[in-house]
């Protein structure tokens, strides 16, 4: 306990922010008083990993939280990279491009990356507003600085923030310069220590404008007509899609009203993902009323994409393998070339895609830091809403392009007088019906998830659902194509598969399921739909039963 309160006062000592400071001043207080230390031992329970994710955690004092003493940290050790790299005489003489969504705190996190920047020698961008994330990856390359900032928590809940470190080539940082970087941030002294300099260059709005022109320029002449609902679920996404669907020429769309602003509490939603269950209720309903054609949403700061599409039962989220189904349709019809690729964890469709297409097909880890990395990409995307359609200005995922490209397709499917599931059924009839759904574990001890997959390795299931494993790859031995993760891919009969990982951003056990099922072309794709549903469900309870969770 007195090495803990020692820690503690001197972490305070050192903390620059008068609000975190008193709050963990308080927490000291608290403590010394006789009460309960759980709190103040979890904000001292090591240091907020730096990743390939960047940073991502609960906003507060203390080196496992998100404050501006850990953000500075990062920015020094991020800095002497950059340095130690060659990167200060290199890509634009050595600037840095800053970009902010509108969670707490994230504006002054960016103003402190900036001084530290400007503090290290180098010249600093700082994107003019809340922006998505999308915006700050196509400024990288637009500008040619040797790295990009962005400090968001993307899709986390409100009570978090996080901060993404890319490099000159507009990508996610990927090992080894997460580790290397992750070492410099371990030798940052005390904040005094630290130079500091101005707080960067803000840059005009022609940055802005430069990326919805260049998103806007992904369509072609064709159909407009399209009735569409659209959420931005309190993100920043809102005036930037507004303003490139007008470009694009489609008729401005009706915007959820209580989420349409900025809102870093999220009052709607229990998590401000469109993937998590009542996300998209109120969009849906909206639709409902309006006789809308189609429901479109990003996630807080857009770089993920969500959809909805009317049916005979109400309202359906397509899930996350069906509109990269559709956008791999659409550029392909487009005549895209180069490399279709998707995380392992998407659905197998896109090999077949791409195959009957003549384009090459890569699988890459989960994370479009991997994605991005594919040579020759033209299309990359991952199950959890993360599409990468024009990889030749932003590389990285794009939640308002992706939506405009959606847009396009339904509307062109609506003047033949049909619609995104009727492509989704072309698309089964010709390579079956690939349906695919996840198992998410949420945990409060972590220890928790490494025993389940513990178990899953002593004793591997011989069959799940009904249907034998034919083989299982343990992702922690790598291969040729991959690299290492903690994961296992289990090959199941008739081209099912399941695969069990821990979240890289949340305390989640994940599995994800996809089974196959051949369509008769006598029979309805509905029919296939029906099987499909028993089939994952059994994949559901088979893997749950085997992992113990």
């Amino acid at each position: 306990m007195t090495d803990l309160l020692a820690a503690a006062r001197a972490w305070a000592a050192d903390d620059p922010d008068p609000q975190t400071r008193a709050e963990l001043e308080s927490v000291i207080a608290a403590v010394e008083a006789g009460g309960d230390s759980a709190d103040l031992a979890d904000r001292f329970d090591g240091t907020l990993e730096f990743g390939t994710a960047g940073l991502r955690g609960e906003l507060g004092a203390g080196p496992n939280r998100m404050n501006r003493v850990v953000v500075t940290r990062a920015a020094a050790g991020l800095a002497a990279y950059l340095v130690d790299t060659g990167h200060l005489t290199q890509h634009g003489g050595g600037s840095v491009v800053i970009g902010y969504d509108a969670r707490h705190n994230s504006d002054v996190f960016a103003r402190d990356t900036a001084e530290v920047m400007t503090g290290a020698g180098f010249t600093a961008y700082v994107l003019p507003r809340p922006l998505p994330t999308p915006i700050l990856a196509f400024a990288i390359r637009e500008l040619g600085c040797a790295a990009g900032v962005m400090v968001t928590a993307s899709h986390n809940p409100p009570r978090d923030n996080g901060y993404k470190v890319y490099l000159g080539d507009g990508s996610q940082i990927v090992p080894p310069a997460d580790t290397e970087i992750a070492d410099r941030i371990a030798a940052v002294g005390a904040m005094a220590d630290v130079p500091r300099g101005h707080a960067g260059t803000v840059l005009e709005e022609e940055i802005v404008d430069s990326y919805l022109d260049t998103v806007a320029g992904l369509v072609e002449d064709g159909p407009r007509d399209l009735e569409i609902v659209y959420t931005p679920l309190h993100g920043v996404g809102g005036v930037p899609v507004e303003r490139v669907l007008e470009a694009a020429g489609f008729d401005a769309p009706s915007v959820v009203e209580q989420q349409e602003q900025p809102d870093p509490d999220f009052p709607t939603v229990a998590f401000p993902n469109p993937e998590e269950p009542g996300a998209m209720d109120l969009a849906m309903a909206l639709a409902e009323r309006n006789g809308a054609d189609l429901v479109v949403a990003n996630d807080p700061d857009a770089d993920r994409c969500a959809a909805a599409v009317p049916g005979p039962h109400g309202w359906r989220m397509l899930r996350g393998d069906e509109v990269g189904a559709l956008l791999a349709h659409a550029l392909i019809r487009k005549g895209k070339q180069g490399t279709y690729a998707c995380s392992i964890v998407s659905s197998s469709l896109l090999g077949k895609l791409a195959a009957a297409a003549g384009q090459p097909y890569a699988e890459t880890l989960t994370g479009f830091k991997w994605i991005s990395k594919v040579d020759d990409l033209a299309f990359g995307y991952e199950e959890a809403l993360g599409y990468c359609v024009d990889p030749d200005n932003v590389k990285d995922k794009d939640g308002v392009s992706a939506l405009l490209l959606l847009c396009e397709l339904a509307a062109e499917a609506k003047a033949a007088g049909r619609g995104l599931v009727d492509l989704l059924d072309n698309i089964a009839l010709a390579h079956g019906l690939h349906a695919t759904d996840q198992l998410s574990a949420r945990v409060t001890d972590l220890s928790e998830i490494g025993a389940a997959m513990a178990r899953l390795r002593a004793t591997p299931p011989t069959e799940l659902g009904g249907l034998a494993v034919e083989g299982v790859d343990d992702l922690n031995l790598g291969s040729a194509d991959l690299p290492p993760t903690d994961g296992l891919r289990y090959r199941l009969a008739d081209g099912a598969r399941v695969i069990v990982r821990p979240s890289g951003t949340e305390p989640k056990l994940k599995c994800y399921l996809e089974v196959v099922v051949p369509v008769d072309p006598e029979d309805s794709v509905d029919a296939a739909r029906i099987a499909a549903v028993g089939r994952l469900d059994a994949l559901r309870n088979g893997i749950k039963a085997a992992a113990g969770i």
